[in-house]
């Protein structure tokens, strides 16, 4: 079997490494345009229910990855500084370079050369291989090549991803009235001196503030403005941190003759659930179960993938478009008291009532009844 995978992030790295296993002696190529150890972004977290999927299918990964995870148990909404602890909803995290190194130091430990630096901008060297794999994310080459019944679209909010050189003890979501507007900043840990800082607001909450003509250093210096009792003085840091919309990706069939999609070339969830790798990687454990399962013939398999996985993906990706259109109206939602803007944020999913709270919150819960009196 001749399989290319096109994208070397988490999805076709991890793909790659499968494959490999299951099929010892299969011609497998990864092709990534990037060089090698250069992305854009800071960190990638993981809920720590969802780290339950490595452990369970592929406990050797999971152990190279998770020591070098951030960890923490709560949640922390602070509302012009008045904080809610949201008990319970534990949260692993990593570089997201860091992960990318892993992840190929794994793939080279099974024989594979991904190939990194190398674009292609056709699928002409790889039309006598038996599979094609796109995992090459939200502009992917492999979808435009077929009909893949694909729907697009983007958010109205805006965001900007940062780091910073300041630690914090939990995932903390900080909303800020500021001279320019309303923003909301989503920061963890992901490493012993760095965080992740995505700041965000709303169309026309940026358009007012003069971003739009605004360079990327100005841009910097406002939003430490805005969040500077969040960041006690440390910097942010930039790493192609432009202003950027939200996309809603989706693709109804998820193969086209030999050709595959997965992870972010396929689906799209929003980061406030932080599930997109999760997702990513475990696409890649379903599609190499499915080739195994059906003996590496793809025209059995390819099918097989799409009908044991589609319907599990379409439940997260649901709970993610319904978290991402609460964040879409966070800004009128900041008028409400802080006890009743938590208890809305941790139900906006719609998969949370009362009863399950207690169980995984029970903090948060007594202090909620307290509240409500």
């Amino acid at each position: 079997m001749r399989v290319a995978i096109i994208g070397g992030g988490p999805a076709g790295l991890y793909t790659g490494y499968l494959l490999r296993r299951a099929f010892p002696d299969a011609q497998i190529d990864i092709v990534e345009q990037n060089p090698e150890n250069v992305t854009w972004g800071f960190g990638v977290v993981f809920s720590d229910s969802a780290l339950d999927f490595l452990r369970e299918d592929d406990p050797e990964t999971h152990d190279a990855i998770v020591p070098h995870m951030e960890m923490w148990r709560d949640l922390t909404l602070d509302m012009k500084g008045e904080k809610v602890v949201i008990d319970g909803v534990g949260f692993a995290a990593i570089g997201r370079l860091h992960l990318l190194q892993l992840l190929t130091e794994r793939a080279r430990a099974v024989g594979l050369d991904p190939k990194f630096g190398t674009v292609i901008s056709d699928l002409d060297a790889y039309k006598d291989y038996d599979l094609i794999v796109g995992a090459d994310g939200l502009n992917s080459l492999v979808r435009q090549s077929g009909d893949f019944g694909t729907s697009l679209e983007y958010l109205d909010n805006k965001f900007a991803w940062y780091g910073t050189t300041k630690r914090f003890d939990t995932l903390t979501q900080s909303f800020r009235e500021s001279r320019l507007g309303r923003f909301n900043a989503h920061h963890y840990r992901y490493s012993d001196d760095m965080s992740t800082f995505i700041v965000e607001t709303d169309g026309a909450t940026w358009k007012a503030a003069g971003f739009e003509g605004m360079d990327a250093a100005t841009t910097k210096q406002v939003c430490e403005e805005i969040f500077a009792d969040v960041l006690d003085g440390e910097p942010l840091v930039a790493n192609n941190s432009v202003w950027r919309n939200f996309p809603k990706l989706w693709n109804e069939t998820w193969y086209n003759g030999n050709r595959v999609l997965l992870g972010d070339s396929l689906h799209t969830a929003h980061f406030s659930i932080g599930s997109g790798t999760r997702l990513a990687m475990e696409d890649a454990i379903a599609l190499v179960k499915a080739l195994t399962d059906n003996s590496g013939d793809v025209a059995t398999a390819l099918p097989a993938y799409q009908a044991a996985r589609k319907p599990i993906v379409e439940k997260i990706v649901t709970a993610a478009n319904l978290s991402a259109h609460w964040y879409e109206d966070f800004v009128a939602n900041m008028d409400l008291p802080a006890w009743e803007f938590a208890d809305r944020y941790i139900r906006r999913a719609g998969r949370i009532d009362d009863e399950r709270l207690r169980k995984l919150a029970p903090r948060f819960m007594a202090g909620l009844e307290a509240y409500r009196g």
